[in-house]
């Protein structure tokens, strides 16, 4: 192991693993704004919003992500005038904005099936116990249904943004340097194979536990209640 070349490129490597929580931030953010509009709609009785949602969720759950950012970046390219026309190619020239957007939309989709499934398990008692004190509607559900769906969907959750984050690693596929990139484009030029993706893979165990200890105390802490009431 070459000890000297490890030290030389933590920096360039520590640089790719900002850009890959950048990335991870950004499409959970995103994505989570989208999941519970996206859950709801399947949950909906309208076929108009239950049917285009359930095809959205089959296809960014069906297909691999390495596809979808393929299709989004280089596909983007066979619609450049009509892109330019809408004032949109310069997003979709970006490598880093295809990124995001291919990672929020699967991310969206996944956490749009946790949450409906988390949303479905809400005990019918503690919805009528909200009926009781006269909720309904948008009060009933963000007061009883939302909260107790959240902490229901928790843990898969917190496995879903483990996933995201691991899954940045195919970003440097379509130009973007992220952690893997920065290390690959080290090895290109010094063919220290081990050195490198052995460095980048304590880095992302380093985030990947960090992230895991994160939702335990989270998860924790939502839960307390439970703890203190048995």
């Amino acid at each position: 192991m070459n000890w000297e070349l490890i030290g030389e490129s933590l920096p360039k490597l520590l640089a790719g693993a900002g850009v890959t929580v950048q990335l991870t931030l950004f499409s959970l953010a995103i994505g989570l704004l989208l999941a519970v509009p996206l859950a709801l709609a399947r949950l909906s009785h309208n076929p108009l919003l239950k049917y285009p949602t359930a095809g959205f969720v089959f296809y960014f759950r069906g297909t691999p992500l390495l596809v979808q950012l393929f299709l989004i970046y280089y596909g983007s390219g066979q619609f450049r005038d009509v892109l330019s026309d809408m004032g949109l190619w310069t997003y979709f020239r970006n490598a880093w904005f295809c990124a995001v957007l291919t990672l929020t939309l699967n991310t969206a989709a996944y956490t749009a099936e946790i949450f409906r499934g988390a949303i479905q398990a809400v005990p019918r008692g503690e919805i009528e116990a909200g009926k009781a004190f006269g909720m309904s509607g948008w009060l009933l559900f963000r007061r009883v249904t939302l909260p107790k769906a959240f902490r229901i969907a928790l843990p898969a959750y917190g496995n879903e943004v483990v996933f995201l984050l691991q899954a940045t690693s195919l970003v440097s596929a379509i130009t973007v340097i992220d952690l893997t990139g920065a290390a690959d484009l080290i090895r290109s030029k010094t063919f220290a194979v081990y050195e490198m993706y052995l460095t980048a893979a304590v880095l992302y165990l380093i985030m990947t536990y960090g992230l895991v200890y994160a939702f335990r105390l989270l998860e924790k802490r939502l839960n307390a209640y439970q703890h203190r009431s048995a």
